[in-house]
Formats: structure tokens, C-alpha cells, sequence
């Protein structure tokens, strides 16, 4: 098992097109791609708020004198 080859990603293109028929194939990348997109924009902002210094998740509970 691995990467699909040529032959094999035909015969995978043609069960597509029977399931979903060919009008629904191009709603159906749309929103793949921006699933990517949203799901790429979430790393990216979870990698820069780790890198981030100062900015702590905890708070600090402040006493009054």
C-alpha cells in the first residue's frame, strides 16, 4: 500500500463522479479548499501564540494589602 499511481487514480476520479455526480464535484473542492484554509490559518495561530512571550494562559491572583 501507498501512494495511489496513475491507473488507480482514474478508477478513483470515476467513483467520485458516480457518487457525487459531476455538478456537486466542484462545491465539493470549494469547500475542501477552505476547510484547508481555515484548518492551515488554526495552526498558524496556535504556533504564534505558543511562540509568543508573555502571553500566559494562567493568571495570577493579586492580594490586597
Amino acid at each position: 500500500m501507498g501512494i495511489p499511481k496513475g491507473g488507480e487514480w482514474i478508477v478513483i476520479l470515476i467513483v467520485v463522479l458516480l457518487l457525487f455526480g459531476a455538478r456537486k464535484l466542484p462545491d465539493l473542492a470549494r469547500s475542501l479548499g477552505a476547510s484547508t484554509k481555515e484548518f492551515r490559518k488554526g495552526i498558524e495561530e496556535g504556533a504564534k501564540s505558543d511562540d509568543a512571550p508573555g502571553d500566559s494562559t494562567t493568571t495570577e491572583a493579586k492580594t490586597e494589602s
